[in-house]
């Protein structure tokens, strides 16, 4: 019997995408366990945006959620966590020597598992993390950020996939932030990798647009090893393929997933207490979740989208067929409607619920549609650089500028740092005029990899009385003020 691996990302990019990040530990160890006892091989808790919403918005030290995890997982393997290469898990690169510490703690703590990337896709980016981790015991997954360009082809993919493996990734993801990957497009991209790859191949995406899910179903069908998924109320929309749904799929194809399904939805029940308590962070248009069983999938409709994916002949029109009844087939289980608008800003599903927030409380939502609009012209600015934490959030705030300020009239020391490859190459070059008003045409751009540049920073002596033990000095190190913030509360020294 065929296999498929379902990799569960609910307790950290789900609620990130869905609630921006705001879901405490104590919450997430109510349903932990669970989902644990459900069988997935791997589970994503850690990471992301999580250590920053830790510190900034909950009042948590991130290495205790880390270790609290660790205590329900006990095997490091099933423990993944989501790194961004240099960048850690902040948003600007980091000295060689901080990032090989974290990589080294996080490992050594429980983590056994890390995904890592990086925004441009610069193989540099990724190389100190990537051997960092499996020095210390860890299986490495490097992840392809995708995006759509004239320049992010398909063989582009390949070929950084290639490469990846040969400096020693355990297995290739694609990681598809924003659900741009047209199903037409999934389809020759998996085909291609698989025979290309001598390693396991994952696929991840956004349901933000409508395409995910049924990129899932083609996902199995070409043979693609394991899947990103979430669990109900914190899938669809701008989270990930519900794994109610896959299941489902999964059992029409014959594939064997190990999942209990009864755990699942037990689950799946505990999570819409979360959500429930959630709501004030979760956009309007995320909140239609009702409870979804196996059997409100109509199996005739599931039967009726794979007749048309395993058609051999007129494979575009019967792909956009299929799109349209998966739509449909979400739509009538209440998941959130798809934004097609996302198609064109191309912005990851975190970033959207984030924006929102912060629109809302600056009385400027009504400006959303405008950024978004302008969120691809940044984009084509800087190099048609794949929007992914921290790229997403630098050419966010630029379109927010543009549009409040005018274009290019204010500008972020990060968006410079993009100009100036300070972040890394991105794939084409930046618009020249753009980086002549910002830059003044004097500065040139990086040539050597960015963290070459960086000096390290262990080796100096830190005299502060909130830095009591190696994680604290990590956690300053890299998150500044508001760890620094955090533990002067922490320790009772605000006061």
């Amino acid at each position: 019997m065929r296999q498929i691996q379902f990799v569960d990302l609910t307790l950290r990019d789900g609620q990130q995408s869905l609630a921006a990040t705001r879901m405490t530990t104590q919450q997430a160890l109510r349903v932990l366990p669970i989902i644990a006892d459900a069988g997935y091989q791997a589970m994503e808790l850690w990471g992301g945006a999580t250590l920053d919403s830790c510190v900034r918005f909950l009042d948590e030290d991130p290495w205790d959620r880390l270790d609290a995890f660790h205590q329900v997982l006990k095997d490091p393997l099933r423990f993944r966590i989501l790194l961004r290469g240099q960048n850690l898990f902040a948003y600007q690169p980091f000295p060689d020597d901080l990032v090989i510490a974290f990589v080294k703690e996080a490992v050594r703590s429980g983590a056994g598992f890390l995904r890592i990337f990086d925004a441009l896709n610069d193989i540099r980016n990724l190389q100190i993390a990537l051997l960092a981790g499996k020095a210390y015991g860890g299986r490495v997954e490097a992840a392809l950020s995708y995006t759509v360009s004239p320049v992010h082809t398909v063989d582009y993919y390949v070929d950084l996939a290639t490469q990846l493996v040969d400096e020693g990734a355990d297995q290739i993801a694609i990681k598809d932030m924003a659900g741009l990957l047209r199903p037409e497009t999934a389809r020759e991209l998996f085909q291609r990798l698989k025979q290309a790859l001598p390693v396991p191949l994952t696929f991840h995406s956004h349901t933000t647009t409508g395409l995910a899910t049924l990129n899932a179903v083609q996902a199995m069908l070409a043979g693609v090893d394991q899947i990103d998924s979430a669990i109900t109320p914190f899938a669809g929309g701008p989270s990930h393929p519900p794994i109610e749904v896959l299941i489902v799929f999964a059992e029409a194809l014959g594939f064997e997933h190990g999942l209990d399904k009864a755990a699942i939805l037990e689950a799946q029940r505990r999570l819409f207490d979360i959500h429930r308590s959630l709501q004030e962070f979760i956009a309007p248009a995320n909140r239609t979740y009702r409870p979804v069983t196996f059997a409100d999938v109509e199996r005739k409709r599931v039967d009726a989208i794979l007749n048309l994916l395993m058609r051999p002949n007129d494979a575009g029109t019967a792909t956009a067929k299929a799109l349209e009844l998966m739509r449909d087939l979400l739509r009538n289980l209440g998941y959130p409607h798809p934004d097609d608008e996302m198609l064109d800003a191309q912005i990851p599903g975190g970033m959207v619920s984030n924006l929102h927030n912060q629109l809302q409380q600056m009385g400027q939502l009504h400006l959303l549609e405008e950024i978004l609009a302008e969120i691809p012209r940044v984009r084509a600015d800087v190099g048609y650089v794949p929007l992914v934490t921290p790229t997403s959030q630098i050419v966010g705030a630029q379109a927010t500028f543009n549009v409040l300020m005018g274009r290019y009239q204010m500008v972020s020391n990060e968006f410079k740092m993009l100009l100036r490859g300070e972040f890394g190459k991105p794939p084409a070059p930046p618009n020249p005029d753009v980086v002549k008003q910002v830059l003044g045409g004097e500065e040139e751009p990086l040539r050597y990899r960015p963290a070459s540049y960086l000096h390290p920073v262990l080796e100096d002596t830190y005299d502060l009385p909130f830095v009591r033990s190696r994680r604290d000095l990590l956690l300053h190190l890299m998150l500044k003020q508001s760890a620094d913030s955090f533990l002067q509360h922490k320790y009772g020294l605000d006061a």
